[in-house]
């Protein structure tokens, strides 16, 4: 009987009738894991908690990618993140239709002039300091002013989850209309306010709301997550803005 060999395993099969070299006969001494074991070491399932997702996982992992190595916001993942928050709107129906439709149209204006230049826009100021330079950045169609409502929403947003998290006793409609009264209404006028309450009876039911964007993993891990990783970017994003006297636009 000839003897068989896999080199790609490097496991030898020889008959007991045939004399084995040194190098064999160490192979036979210490053979290697069966076939079935190596694949199994190698295909290894992930793990409950490795699976575990919830709406705000691609917004988390997003998060990662958002500066540059030397500490700058840019546009793309900034705008990627910000998209990645649209599903959790629609987890609430028509009641943040208005904060959807504002804030994909905000991304829409800064996506396509990013667009237009990717090198030149690669960092999210690039576009408001070219603005500032030729003097239309009040505009109401500037990238600076997209900029800054969407920033202002996404404060409305990070204010209203922490309101979930630490008013357990309050309703969907408070948690909203709390978070709506320390961030956006200040900057609206009479029109926009009014438009917002009345959106706000349309806020879902809380518990129904949360048992719907948990997914499998730990929500209220991840809202806490969200809350603290992303309001730096916010901050920032005031701070550069108020550094060129635009970060008190209203409404027009």
């Amino acid at each position: 009987m000839e003897s068989l060999a896999s080199p790609r395993l490097g496991i030898f099969y020889c008959s007991p009738s045939h004399s084995t070299s040194g190098e064999s006969r160490r192979l036979l001494d210490h053979p290697s894991p069966p076939i079935d074991r190596v694949s199994a070491e190698v295909s290894t399932p992930p793990t409950a908690r490795e699976m575990a997702e919830t709406v705000f996982t691609p917004s988390l992992e997003g998060m990662k990618h958002v500066k540059s190595e030397s500490s700058v916001i840019l546009t793309k993942p900034f705008l990627d993140v910000c998209k990645q928050i649209l599903p959790v709107l629609d987890k609430f129906g028509a009641a943040m239709a208005l904060v959807k439709s504002d804030i994909g149209g905000n991304i829409t204006r800064l996506e396509n002039k990013y667009s237009s230049d990717p090198s030149k826009y690669e960092q999210l100021y690039s576009m408001v300091q070219e603005e500032v330079q030729n003097k239309t950045a009040k505009g109401s169609s500037s990238c600076t002013n997209g900029l800054l409502w969407l920033t202002r929403a996404m404060d409305f947003l990070v204010e209203l989850f922490r309101n979930l998290l630490e008013h357990q006793d309050w309703t969907m409609s408070q948690a909203c209309t709390d978070s709506y009264t320390k961030t956006l209404k200040k900057w609206h006028g009479w029109l926009a306010s009014s438009s917002f309450t009345v959106a706000m009876k349309l806020a879902p039911n809380r518990e129904k709301f949360m048992e719907v964007i948990s997914g499998t993993g730990d929500i209220k891990a991840d809202i806490e997550k969200f809350c603290t990783t992303f309001y730096p970017f916010l901050k920032e994003n005031h701070d550069f803005l108020a550094s060129v006297g635009l970060d008190d636009l209203k409404a027009s």
